[in-house]
């Protein structure tokens, strides 16, 4: 292979970059995960996840993929044959559903409309219907990373109340931890999951799960089979700060310098400065008179943006083109979108240069590939850019 040079630029929705300082504190030694100084950073790190997740409430942390949080979720909560409501606006939404349906539930859909996020209004009404309780779970993903949607929980949360429904409350907060703001007490999640290589800045391996009481209590009935998911095993060693099997101890060497720096940069600063550089992005889609898959303002990502190229053009030449020519790495289209968008992550360890970078790559890109656009967005985003710094 040709050497390259220069930095490649990974602006998928996840993986995200991962600072030079969090991979100085993953090389660090292994050390015994049975001893006090393992302890200490058990302690830290479980911690460190509560105030992100600003819950005062349990978080467990696993060595795995988000989607091994997703079937904790449900391992942990329900037995076999329950009955999920299944908010499917998104690719990742859909999947969650897969993996309800391959542990036994039975998951009753909420259909929507890819561009738009979770309507609160049919949740309800789907509740209110259930006079028998047999709805045990509502699934719903926060910011769906294949659309660029991202869902207001509290309007869910309060149509739930409101028809007077014991279901749990369960979100998918993979792309939105420590990128845009999520209050998983003041909000009322029985479960959030997550996963360590979006707004945490780390590479893949790690997620995890914050759980509400009732969820906990939920948990002492639930019969669906597991053991590596198990809170009751992750309860009784985490309370020490140790863990009931090997733990991924370099990544949480990770977490815990990942966490430091999100406290030096405080986490609404954080929410700010994800949500001015989407604000650039989408100016710069518009500028190049290309079209946003979200639609309404208020669900906009600052996680990500998908965007729709012309018809008879190709999302996926677009990105290998890009890929070839500027060593750049889009999100794909996913699902009913695929072929049809690329994706720009603009999460995690990002200032403001390599958003410009970025977009710069964007339209060089298009221009490559021959897709019809305007010339201009990289310079409008510029300029939008310097005119409106990130307030002190």
């Amino acid at each position: 292979m040709t050497y390259r040079s220069g930095r490649h630029f990974l602006q998928l929705p996840g993986p995200t970059n991962t600072p030079d300082r969090i991979l100085r504190a993953i090389a660090r030694p292994v050390i015994d995960h049975r001893g006090p100084e393992f302890a200490e950073l058990g302690l830290r790190v479980l911690g460190a996840m509560k105030w992100i997740f600003k819950t005062e409430e349990t978080v467990f942390i696993y060595p795995s993929s988000a989607t091994g949080a997703w079937e904790a979720a449900l391992t942990n909560t329900l037995s076999p044959g329950d009955h999920v409501l299944l908010c499917e606006h998104g690719f990742f939404g859909v999947k969650w559903g897969r993996v309800a349906e391959r542990l036994g539930l039975q998951v009753e859909r909420v259909q929507g409309d890819w561009r738009m996020g979770a309507a609160a209004a049919s949740v309800g009404e789907r509740l209110a219907d259930d006079d028998v309780g047999r709805i045990k779970a509502v699934l719903v993903v926060h910011n769906e990373t294949s659309t660029g949607v991202t869902t207001r929980i509290p309007p869910i949360r309060r149509a739930m109340d409101d028809a007077g429904h014991g279901a749990l409350l369960m979100v998918d907060a993979v792309s939105s931890l420590g990128a845009i703001d999520l209050r998983h007490d003041e909000w009322g999640i029985d479960v959030s999951v997550s996963g360590s290589q979006k707004g945490l800045m780390l590479p893949p391996g790690l997620s995890f799960t914050a759980v509400s009481r009732r969820a906990l209590e939920a948990s002492a009935a639930a019969t669906l089979p597991g053991s590596y998911w198990s809170w009751a095993d992750m309860e009784e060693f985490n309370d020490r700060g140790f863990f009931p099997y090997t733990p991924a101890t370099n990544l949480l060497f990770g977490l815990a310098e990942a966490a430091e720096m999100l406290e030096e940069e405080g986490l609404e600063r954080v929410f700010a400065r994800h949500g001015r550089h989407a604000a650039a992005t989408r100016l710069a889609v518009e500028r190049w008179g290309l079209e946003n898959v979200a639609v309404d303002p208020d669900e906009y990502s600052s996680a990500a943006t998908s965007v729709f190229v012309p018809e008879g053009t190709s999302a996926d030449h677009l990105r290998s083109v890009i890929l070839e020519r500027f060593d750049m790495s889009l999100g794909k289209g996913l699902g009913q979108l695929e072929g049809r968008v690329f994706r720009i992550g603009h999460l995690g360890d990002l200032n403001d240069l390599m958003l410009a970078g970025t977009l710069a790559g964007v339209e060089m890109g298009l221009r490559a590939a021959g897709i019809p656009h305007r010339a201009g967005g990289a310079q409008a985003a510029c300029d939008w850019l310097a005119d409106n710094p990130l307030e002190a």
